[in-house]
C-alpha cells in the first residue's frame, strides 16, 4: 500500500502526544472491517454459492453442504437461520446431524451471512422459492427442515407453498407465533435505518442478551456482535443496512401465524421457557408490550391445532436454544427426525 506523506505529517504530532498504551488500545478497539458478504469471517465448513437474480441484479446464495459422517441414511436436513445470525452458528447442530447419518445443507438466505444483499423488498415467498431453487440444484426432491427464529417463519411458508417437498419441520424458538401488526404500528424505513446505524456494539450485545433472555455468557455471542461492528467499516455498509431493515419490514408485514394450523407435515416446536422475544416490541404502546412474546404459550396452542404438531419446552433457556441447551436440543431434534 502506498504511504501518504501529508497524512503522516498530520498524524505525527498527535501520536507523539498519545501514550503508547493508548495507541495500542485504540488499535485493539478498531477490528479490521468485513465485507458485507462476510469475506474474512471463517465458517466451520466449506461455503458454496448458487447464482440467483434479484432486483435485476446478479446475486449469490451461500450455503454449506455437509455430507453424513458415517452410516448415511439417505435423508437431508435444511437449516434455516434467524435474522441476527449467519448460518455458521448451526455448527453444533450440523455435527450432530451429520454424525447421525444426515446430509445437512445450511443456507444463508439472500440478505444474510455470506449471501448477497438485495436492496429491494423482502418476501417469505421469494425466500421460499430461493430455497427450493437450491434444493433443485442439489437434486433434493424431499427434505426435512430445522429452522430458528425468523427461519421458522420462512419454514412455515416453505411447508405451505411446497408441501410435497417438506417431510417434517423442527421449529426452534420461531418468531411469528403472533401477528405483530396487532400490537406494533408501522415504522418508517428511515427510523429503522437511523436506529440500526446508531446502535453501538455494547447496545447490540445488551439487546441480544436481554431481548433473547439468554442463559449463556455474552462471550458466546461476541462473534455476532463483532460481525455487526466490522461490516460498518465496509464501503458497502449502506447496502447491508438497507437489506437488514427490509428484513424487519418483512417480518412485521407478512405474518404466518394464521397458516401454521394448516401445515400437514409433522412439526415439532422446541421452545426456551424464558424466551419472550417479539420483534417490534419496543415500538408498541407501553400498555400492549406485556401481552407480547408469550412464545411458549403460543407454540403449545398452535401445536394443538395442527394435524401433527408437538411442542417441547426447555426450562431455564431463552431464544438460542441450540446454543444454550445444545445436547438437549440435538437429542429432541434427532428423536423427532428419526421417527418421521
Amino acid at each position: 500500500m502506498r504511504s501518504h506523506p501529508i497524512l503522516a505529517l498530520c498524524l505525527a504530532p498527535l501520536l507523539a502526544l498519545t501514550p503508547a498504551a493508548t495507541v495500542s488500545a485504540l488499535a485493539e478497539e478498531a477490528p479490521a472491517p468485513l465485507g458485507i458478504g462476510l469475506e474474512g469471517f471463517a465458517y466451520p465448513f466449506p461455503v458454496r454459492f448458487l447464482p440467483l437474480t434479484r432486483d435485476g441484479e446478479a446475486q449469490r446464495l451461500a450455503y454449506m453442504d455437509v455430507a453424513p459422517a458415517d452410516n448415511a441414511n439417505g435423508r437431508t436436513v435444511l437449516l434455516l437461520h434467524g435474522r441476527n445470525f449467519p448460518s455458521s452458528y448451526w455448527e453444533p447442530v450440523i455435527r450432530a446431524l451429520s454424525n447421525a447419518g444426515y446430509r445437512v445443507v445450511a443456507i444463508d438466505q439472500l440478505g444474510f451471512g455470506k449471501s448477497s444483499k438485495p436492496v429491494g423488498a423482502f418476501t417469505f415467498d421469494r425466500m421460499a422459492a430461493d430455497t427450493i431453487a437450491l434444493a433443485d440444484s442439489l437434486k433434493l426432491p424431499r427434505f426435512d427442515v430445522v429452522a430458528h427464529s425468523m427461519g421458522g417463519m420462512l419454514a412455515v411458508r416453505l411447508a405451505r407453498s411446497y408441501p410435497q417437498r417438506v417431510n417434517s419441520l423442527v421449529l426452534e424458538a420461531p418468531i411469528g407465533l403472533e401477528d405483530y401488526r396487532f400490537s406494533v404500528p408501522p415504522v418508517p424505513d428511515e427510523t429503522l435505518l437511523t436506529r440500526e446505524s446508531d446502535l453501538s456494539a455494547e447496545a447490540y450485545r445488551k439487546q441480544l442478551m436481554t431481548s433473547y433472555s439468554l442463559s449463556i455468557p455474552a462471550s458466546a455471542i461476541e462473534p455476532f456482535v463483532s460481525i455487526r461492528e466490522r461490516v460498518k467499516g465496509s464501503g458497502e455498509y449502506p447496502r447491508w443496512l438497507r437489506s437488514f431493515v427490509n428484513s424487519y419490514q418483512m417480518i412485521w408485514s407478512q405474518p404466518v401465524v394464521h397458516e401454521i394450523p394448516l401445515i400437514k407435515a409433522p412439526t415439532l416446536f422446541i421452545m426456551g421457557a424464558n424466551d419472550h422475544n417479539a420483534p417490534g416490541k419496543g415500538f408498541a404502546p407501553t400498555e400492549m408490550r406485556s401481552a407480547m412474546g408469550d412464545n411458549t404459550g403460543h407454540a403449545r396452542a398452535l401445536a394443538g391445532r395442527m394435524p401433527n404438531g408437538k411442542a417441547e419446552v426447555i426450562n431455564n433457556v431463552g431464544h438460542l436454544v441450540h446454543m444454550e441447551a445444545t445436547e438437549m436440543f440435538n437429542t429432541l431434534t434427532l428423536e423427532f427426525l428419526n421417527t418421521h
